[in-house]
């Protein structure tokens, strides 16, 4: 292949891949979550986070999604329990500033309907994972549970399931920008 060859096929592929970007746009987006402490449900959910998405629906399989959650942005609404889950028995924000989740593969399970599998890793550990993911409009949504002492979150006294649970339920709804039609 020639040089210009070769310069012109970089080209193609950089532009096809910029034109599948999406922007996730923060407004009318969030990522939440509940778990239960003594049977009663407690919801809060992370204030700062950042998105990649490079997505077509006609071609699912070439996207790719990867997200950075900032630890020590988990807010309960409570100022108390927000500095609480800071400490290293939950999320050891100093240490562990940050989780993150990357894709590994993308497949259509039906009009609208996306499994995005890949790796979350909390705390320094990391589980397969694969989430659920509904694509109405420019809104995709969808929630997944996790077993919290997989990653060792609420270690120590915190790890009895009978005053927190071990599953915590995982939503997420983002707005995004640049999806093509």
């Amino acid at each position: 292949m020639s040089r210009s060859a070769l310069s012109l096929a970089l080209a193609a592929t950089v532009a096809a891949t910029a034109a599948n970007a999406q922007t996730v746009v923060r407004d009318g987006s969030e990522i939440a979550f509940t778990t239960r402490q003594m049977g009663v449900p407690v919801d809060g959910r992370f204030t700062q986070w950042q998105a990649q998405m490079r997505f077509d629906p006609k071609n699912p399989a070439t996207g790719s999604v990867s997200f950075t959650i900032d630890t020590g942005s988990a807010s309960f609404g409570a100022s108390e329990t927000d500095a609480e889950v800071k400490k290293p028995e939950w999320f050891y924000v100093v240490k562990f500033p940050r989780a993150s989740f990357t894709s590994t593969g993308i497949q259509a399970t039906g009009p609208g309907r996306y499994a995005v599998a890949g790796q979350l890793t909390i705390k320094g550990k990391a589980q397969p994972l694969t989430v659920p993911v509904q694509l109405a409009g420019d809104t995709a949504s969808g929630s997944f549970a996790i077993k919290r002492l997989a990653f060792d979150i609420g270690s120590g006294d915190w790890a009895d399931t009978s005053m927190v649970a071990d599953e915590v339920q995982v939503r997420f709804k983002l707005k995004l920008a640049g999806l093509p039609k």
